[in-house]
């Protein structure tokens, strides 16, 4: 804790809340926060004495919360978002449609869509992304994933996906683009060897994930399994998200997805799942008992047409005791990058599941943004709270505006029911990353420019 004496680095003042979202829930209305070495040090209300600061940030009207926390993405996607072509409305159409594009994807399109993609994210207030890049058309593109996030300053996990299964052997996948097992694994453990920072104050994760059951070999997917507890990293991969991919697992398997992922060794702790749309009620028992994480991604399940059965049970998943954390997931499927509207999408749909508010308030959606996601990619107490020791990543969302005018009594609540709003400062490690609504140091206009050449690139080959 900080005294008055102290000199810090950094000294949040006047805020009108911090949400610290600790393991107590503590809630400073009208407090300062300080922050030293990239670390938050200290809180006090208004009365209690403040520390020197070589910095002061005026958080006048705002609420503070911890940075939020993308636990699943697909940043290359928003080169081609927007665009819904017909493609039959199943998730295996959907893949075929968008083959034809992304399968000239070169290192340029990598980088200016992870780019682009993490600074939408920063704006709305995310601290911390994932991203699941499982398509792999030249040697180096998570390299670059991984120096671009760090030119851009956000924390980043980088999942090595991959498809191993073509379409000549029975997988959703073009021959061309499937890669092979051996060289998957000796890229992973590449990968993991010159980027992985296991330290509190990491940049960089990575970890391992074949992309999908219908895409994968069942040799990729065992073999992950091992050289992920090799290595100390993470296992993620979509599971259960569309009546397709249940369809095919049947058809290929005899059981379900989840099933299968525990026959090849993936149900335990280090494993993130995307989307799980469809568990039933022993599958999320056993999601709770081996402490395998889900990322419910609300926008994409119904940004296309709906899911049959309706939104995700992320309420029955959480009263079974499964980490429940929020992803974007990829711009083509949610067609935006912005975690904070996530968030708000994943308490209305439970709501519209449940049939009350009980079936989510604000501070349990906020929760699922932050210390779910913290969990579900293996920082918890690092990142997903505001305590002392955390790292220091945090946003200020301005809260005196017109969207936000007689919201008074509660600003979390006004946060997830009223906007829209983006970010007002979003902090990494105690820099700033957006400030005043903007992001720093940031040419805009280029930025869009060099992304839209691109696009327009990648687009043309939609039809050929």
């Amino acid at each position: 804790m900080t005294s008055s004496t102290q000199r810090v680095d950094l000294l949040v003042t006047g805020a009108r809340q911090i949400s610290t979202m600790d393991d107590d829930g503590r809630v400073i209305n009208d407090g300062w926060m300080a922050v030293d070495d990239g670390r938050v040090v200290g809180f006090g209300g208004a009365t209690d004495p403040r520390p020197k600061a070589q910095e002061i940030v005026d958080a006048s009207g705002c609420l503070v919360t911890p940075g939020l926390i993308n636990a699943h993405q697909h940043l290359y996607q928003s080169l081609t978002r927007s665009m819904t072509p017909d493609f039959g409305g199943s998730l295996t159409s959907w893949f075929w449609t968008y083959f034809t594009m992304w399968q000239h994807m070169n290192e340029e399109a990598i980088r200016t869509s992870t780019r682009i993609g993490l600074m939408e994210l920063a704006l709305s207030g995310c601290t911390t992304s994932v991203d699941h890049l499982y398509i792999h058309r030249e040697p180096g593109w998570i390299d670059a994933q991984v120096q671009e996030a760090r030119d851009v300053g956000l924390r980043f996990t980088a999942v090595r996906g991959s498809m191993t299964l073509d379409e000549a052997n029975g997988g959703v996948c073009p021959t061309g683009m499937a890669e092979s097992d051996q060289f998957v694994l000796d890229e992973s453990a590449r990968l993991v060897h010159e980027w992985h920072d296991a330290n509190p104050d990491s940049m960089t994760h990575i970890a391992l994930g074949p992309s999908t059951l219908m895409s994968s070999s069942d040799a990729i997917f065992r073999d992950s399994a091992d050289l992920a507890l090799q290595l100390g990293v993470r296992l993620h991969t979509h599971a259960a998200d569309d009546p397709d991919e249940e369809r095919y697992v049947f058809e290929r398997y005899g059981k379900r997805p989840i099933q299968v992922l525990d026959e090849f060794g993936w149900l335990r702790p280090g494993t993130w799942l995307a989307h799980v749309v469809y568990p039933n009620e022993s599958e999320r028992a056993l999601l709770a008992e081996r402490s395998v994480a889900v990322v419910h991604c609300p926008s994409a399940m119904v940004i296309d047409g709906g899911i049959p059965g309706g939104p995700a049970p992320v309420r029955e998943m959480l009263d079974a005791g499964v980490t429940v954390a929020i992803g974007c997931d990829g711009a083509t499927a949610a067609d935006h990058q912005s975690i904070i509207w996530e968030t708000k999408f994943a308490m209305l749909l439970a709501r519209l599941r449940g049939g009350t508010t009980a079936a989510m308030t604000a501070r349990e959606a906020l929760s699922l943004a932050t210390r779910g996601g913290a969990t579900a990619i293996g920082r918890s107490g690092e990142i997903g709270q505001l305590a002392i020791g955390t790292n220091a990543d945090f946003v200020l969302w301005r809260m005196d505006g017109v969207a936000h005018a007689g919201a008074l009594r509660d600003p979390v609540v006004g946060l997830l029911h009223g906007g829209p709003i983006n970010a007002w400062a979003t902090y990494v490690g105690g820099r700033p990353i957006v400030q005043r609504g903007e992001l720093v140091g940031v040419d805009v206009g280029a930025e869009v420019s060099r992304h839209t050449a691109a696009a327009t690139r990648l687009q043309r080959f939609l039809n050929d």
